[in-house]
């Protein structure tokens, strides 16, 4: 019998490479980068480790008589080389790096290529990542084990937020888009989209104060949207919500891309608040106790239904007074506090990625995931309302009714439905109103000139995407 010749197994160069930019080979473009780039000396460096193939490649001359290496399969173990490539193609993306403006390189798509070692999940965007609600948000989106690749969007400091956060060692890929020109490219594929953008409350303001910024900012965002990912669920936390969602649902009305299932205000934050509220109260872990809150997202619009606490129990009437109007005013509560530096930014952010892990728990198929958020609805005669809804595939897959309400309730009702139709309206007609756009328009640019003159240019102050 012919004796088998023993030669070393060498790795077969993993297929996503081939995969980053076509043709010409991966070694090939490789070879023509100066000896002395970072692309060649750390791939060599890194070259000890995956196939002697690719280090004979690095070491060639780099003028012009390289030959498409050939590719063997290798068998080791009777396993197949895919966790080999996955871990080549992490590695490879980080050869050439973005620049500092956040534009890819055309030789070596690092993002393209890291995406092929993402963990199995779900494409979310964060726009307005690099704000104050925007950063500890997108840090809580990284750490979610259903997302596979995170978006970042902002018109500043995108590139530093994301290299941050993508240094943490979870499973999601991180990119950065900055500035307008790359708004597209951020929303295209996504399967869900938070919007933090906007400018912060300061003292005194109310969120109706913060209408004549935000609104034009939401609507910007939503045409993207529209244009590039019309069936991703959409997260609204930019305030004044009550206003801000119907100005996205005529949005996408106007584009003809409109689901009312997966256009969803995120008014978590008063659930929150409402269940820390009440278990100080009652002497409970607020993590035990669920207090449905209704209405909207502003003041009296906010309505916590203390008669429907989990676990039942009942209140004296100076207890329901108290906890009702410290729920309504939380917000004001802590911008009072914060003193000027700044909103409700970090419960904010905790509550929105607690929302956002319920719709992305729906997306990936499981049952009974039941919320209070801001949406299209007939509970009451109001278009938009909040309320509970039970999420799924398809975002929401029902909207729950109110259940029955005490007579402080339903008093606390007719007052947050005055309210809350004229912010409605309000947010209907700067979509529909050309001439009240127009207004606001010129608002707006005053208020940016005054931010700005008022800070000496600070980049704290400017009002885009810095809610």
């Amino acid at each position: 019998m012919a004796r088998a010749t023993t030669e070393p197994k060498r790795a077969r160069i993993p297929s996503c490479l081939n995969e980053l930019s076509g043709p010409p080979h991966f070694c090939n473009q490789l070879l023509h980068l100066p000896s002395n780039s970072p692309a060649r000396q750390l791939c060599s460096a890194l070259s000890s480790a995956f196939s002697p193939l690719l280090l004979q490649s690095l070491r060639r001359s780099p003028a012009g008589n390289a030959t498409q290496p050939a590719t063997p399969t290798m068998e080791h173990g009777g396993r197949s080389d895919s966790a080999a490539a996955r871990r080549m193609g992490r590695l490879a993306s980080h050869l050439l790096p973005p620049t500092s403006q956040m534009e890819e390189v055309s030789i070596l798509r690092g993002s393209n290529c890291r995406a092929k070692g993402a963990a199995p999940g779900l494409k979310v965007a964060v726009l307005g990542a690099s704000g104050g609600i925007g950063q500890p948000l997108s840090l809580l989106m990284k750490m979610n084990p259903l997302v596979s690749v995170l978006h970042l969007y902002d018109v500043v400091n995108t590139p530093g937020v994301t290299a941050d956060i993508s240094h943490m060692n979870t499973g999601a890929v991180v990119r950065g888009f900055l500035g307008q020109p790359q708004l597209e490219n951020a929303l295209t594929g996504m399967d869900l989209v938070i919007i933090p953008a906007g400018i912060p409350r300061k003292p005194g303001m109310t969120r109706d104060d913060l209408f004549n910024i935000n609104a034009g900012i939401v609507r910007t965002l939503c045409e993207g949207i529209a244009k590039c990912c019309p069936n991703a669920i959409v997260n609204v936390i930019s305030n004044p919500v009550n206003s801000t969602v119907p100005i996205a649902a005529e949005v996408f009305k106007k584009a003809g891309t409109y689901n009312p299932k997966r256009l969803l205000g995120v008014t978590t934050l008063d659930v929150v608040r409402a269940n820390t509220f009440v278990g100080e109260v009652l002497g409970l872990d607020p993590r035990d106790v669920n207090v449905p809150v209704v209405g909207g997202h502003a003041g009296v619009t906010i309505l916590p239904l203390l008669s429907q606490v989990n676990p039942p129990c009942s209140f004296t009437p100076e207890e329901i007074s108290y906890l009702t109007s410290r729920i309504q005013n939380g917000g004001t509560e802590v911008v009072e506090a914060k003193a000027g530096a700044g909103s409700a930014t970090l419960s904010m952010a905790y509550a929105a990625a607690k929302f956002a892990d319920a719709c992305l728990r729906g997306l990936h198929g499981d049952a009974g995931i039941v919320e209070c958020s801001y949406v299209d609805s007939q509970v009451t005669e109001l278009p938009f309302f909040a309320s509970k809804v039970l999420l799924g595939r398809s975002g929401i897959e029902e909207i729950l009714p109110l259940g029955p309400l005490n007579e402080f309730e339903r008093a606390g009702l007719e007052k947050a439905k005055k309210e809350l139709s004229e912010s409605i309206q309000k947010g209907v007609s700067f979509v529909n109103n050309v001439v009240f756009r127009k207004v606001l328009s010129a608002n707006f640019t005053m208020h940016i000139c005054r931010e700005i003159a008022g800070s000496g240019g600070n980049r704290s102050c400017t009002p885009m995407f810095l809610l």
